[in-house]
């Protein structure tokens, strides 16, 4: 059975912390760099991020992220290495191009804040049950519709990634051509997607029937089976997250950073 989560029991250091110190991880890896304002601190969050996940065994499933967040910051490198508005003092000329030094330093904050995101994103999801974390939300006093939608978060592209290749392999086993050159693989498109999307139909339908057999809106309180207390690493990890942010809101302030 194909796995519905991005999530992966490793056993390493980081699937051990709590949820919540992933959580805080993430905020602080996100919002500091941009309250900052400085391309260094870009670079230091993503060294953290590749640390993190290196360590724990993770970083090669999230070189896909990193691959594809690289065609995007290339093509937001050459488009306002060109064109931003503000673009004065000539760095570089390929031929008839000519790209400014404003573009591109304006390209590399965007850049680097979208392989921030993705890597702190990956921190949390590669190394978070999305049912441990919803568990634990709701244990906080989150409505459990509010639970439901992050686990759908979680769940909804792996499994419509294990569906697709579900439906295409039943397609290859009939004798359709699903790879090959361009044009074979757009022609197999419409047969295939045309499947996925009444899949996806159904499971919702399935999904919410289970649900409501569940009891899923019930307002009788909840008992939890498994409990996840804070350990060293997660008062460290919380602590250091908290922190960071009156320290560079004051470095901020006094013109330090």
């Amino acid at each position: 059975m194909k796995s519905i989560s991005l999530y992966s029991d490793n056993g390493s250091w980081l699937v051990k912390l709590h949820p919540f110190s992933k959580m805080f991880y993430l905020v602080a890896a996100i919002l500091i760099p941009l309250i900052s304002g400085r391309l260094f601190m870009f670079a230091i969050t993503v060294f953290i991020s590749i640390c993190m996940l290196g360590s724990a065994r993770m970083l090669k499933k999230a070189l896909p992220l990193i691959a594809f967040s690289f065609t995007i910051i290339l093509t937001i490198f050459i488009i306002q290495g060109i064109f931003y508005k503000d673009n004065d003092s000539l760095l570089l000329s390929l031929g008839p191009v000519n790209f400014y030094r404003e573009g591109l330093l304006y390209s590399a904050h965007i850049g680097f804040n979208i392989l921030n995101m993705l890597l702190s994103f990956s921190v949390l999801v590669l190394s978070t049950s999305p049912s441990e974390l919803v568990e634990e939300l709701e244990k906080k006093g989150f409505s459990p519709k509010f639970g439901y939608i992050i686990n759908s978060v979680f769940q909804i592209v792996p499994e419509m990634m294990g569906t697709m290749h579900t439906i295409s392999d039943a397609q290859r086993s009939r004798g359709m051509e699903t790879e090959g050159k361009l044009m074979t693989r757009i022609k197999a498109f419409l047969p295939l997607i045309s499947p996925v999307v009444m899949s996806a139909l159904t499971s919702t339908r399935e999904r919410a029937i289970a649900l409501e057999v569940r009891g899923f809106g019930s307002k009788v309180k909840k008992t939890y089976l498994y409990s996840h207390p804070y350990s060293t690493a997660d008062q460290i990890m919380k602590w250091v997250s908290i922190l960071c942010f009156p320290a560079v809101i004051i470095l901020r302030v006094t013109g330090i950073l």
